[in-house]
């Protein structure tokens, strides 16, 4: 095992990581970090909570200038991320004298103005209010050396690929860019492939795409009797937190409301919240006074909360790998967890595609709970974007899209159309265009 010393990192941030608890590094750190301080493009891929932040973070805290302009660049997808990534950082940069700023939509653009005028050296953003920053002049990219794209395949999904291309021509073409993702479909392929230079790969989870320390399994109920058993398996479990994952910002609202009917402290986040009602809703489940988080798969992807005992998937997501993204909640940094899947009987056929994609066991509960499977009927499979208000550009009822409907932008044309741009070579897109911009 590789200590973080033997990987050459600085004095000043191998006394804030010891000051951490931060002993060993990871895989994904121990193969990235030597790569990223020689000044190497890096496509890192691995599970979430397998240390991803730490891995970029660490090596541009060792290489940027104190006291400097804005040098690094990380673009996230949702503001939970930016702030997650950014408090992190922090932790690292103790005593190196340099600032991180997060940037995102739903807090004051004036108290972000008056914060990078003091001097930020690191800026955490996501692609829609970084763009509105770019566009008023109180943000310049020009002096940033490293760009890191983290939670790529995430971004991907939410439309934001032509936002990074836009975002991209205001950073010096020589610079270092990474990109970091659980999955790399073949769109971010090709983003990495026009955007960064001779990248070397560490991908960490192409053949193990389940975590072995998590207890999986499953049970065939009706719909109408999903919430019963999600009641009896929150009161049954340990006192670890537990998250609860439904398709629509709708159903997450519905079910915190009936979950506090029963007794159960239980709290939701989803995109309809304000930022304020946001951070209060993560700071009460980060401190326990509230231990059930009902939420959508976009709310989620920022949530990071070391005491996750439990994740139980009231709706079985489209695609296996929204599946391993939800259960890999729980069981982070070497711990391990429980996640229960309530699978009705329209969504047999979802749920088989899952099984089908890992080697763990994933054991079915209804023999053992003396619950009989229902007869699985012909019917349509519920539509959660048609009957629960889901759709739009980024999936503004709060779960992931379909492979099939999403929006996806491979080709220099549909970022000409947009943004009046083609080629790297060409022009950068003017100030004064038009375009509408998520303001997560």
């Amino acid at each position: 095992m590789t200590s973080f010393k033997e990987l050459g990192l600085s004095a000043e941030v191998l006394r804030a990581l010891d000051e951490n608890g931060f002993k060993d590094p990871f895989p994904i750190q121990e193969l990235s970090i030597p790569l990223i301080l020689k000044g190497m493009d890096v496509i890192g891929q691995a599970h979430t909570g397998t240390g991803k932040t730490a891995a970029f973070s660490l090596p541009i805290l060792n290489n940027i200038k104190r006291n400097g302009p804005i040098q690094a660049l990380i673009l996230v997808p949702t503001r939970e991320l930016a702030m997650q990534v950014t408090n992190e950082i922090r932790k690292f940069s103790k005593y190196v004298g340099i600032r991180t700023l997060a940037v995102y939509g739903g807090q004051s653009m004036s108290l972000q103005i008056t914060q990078l005028r003091k001097g930020v050296q690191i800026v955490v953003a996501t692609p829609g209010r970084l763009i509105d920053h770019v566009k008023r002049g109180t943000i310049q990219l020009e002096a940033a050396k490293f760009v890191v794209l983290d939670e790529a395949d995430r971004m991907l999904d939410m439309g934001f690929i032509d936002d990074i291309k836009f975002i991209l021509f205001y950073v010096d073409e020589d610079r270092q860019t990474c990109l970091f993702s659980a999955t790399i479909p073949p769109e971010i392929s090709r983003l990495a492939q026009d955007y960064m230079k001779n990248p070397h790969e560490v991908k960490l989870n192409e053949e193990e795409i389940s975590l072995d320390t998590i207890d999986q399994s499953y049970l065939i109920v009706e719909e109408r009797q999903k919430f019963k058993h999600l009641c009896n398996f929150i009161k049954s479990r340990d006192e670890k937190q537990t998250i609860v994952f439904a398709a629509t910002k709708q159903r997450t609202q519905r079910l915190a409301i009936e979950l506090k009917q029963q007794g159960l402290r239980a709290i939701t986040i989803h995109g309809d919240l304000s930022q304020k009602q946001r951070d209060d809703s993560m700071h009460r489940f980060r401190t326990g006074s509230e231990d059930i988080l009902v939420a959508t798969d976009i709310a989620a992807r920022g949530i990071d909360v070391p005491a996750i005992g439990h994740v139980i998937n009231y709706d079985i997501p489209d695609d296996p790998m929204i599946y391993f993204h939800r259960i890999g909640r729980t069981a982070r940094a070497g711990g391990t967890g429980k996640a229960i899947s309530l699978v009705s009987q329209d969504r047999v056929d979802d749920f088989t595609r899952i099984l089908k994609n890992t080697e763990l066991p994933i054991k079915r509960l209804n023999d053992e709970m003396g619950i009989e499977v229902p007869r699985i009927q012909s019917h349509p499979r519920t539509n959660w974007r048609r009957n629960s208000g889901y759709g739009g550009r980024y999936g503004n009822g709060g779960g992931y899209r379909n492979r099939q409907g999403s929006n996806r932008f491979s080709s220099a044309d549909s970022s000409r159309r947009r943004y009046g741009y083609g080629a790297r070579s060409e022009r950068r897109p003017s100030y004064n265009q038009r375009s509408s911009y998520d303001r997560m």
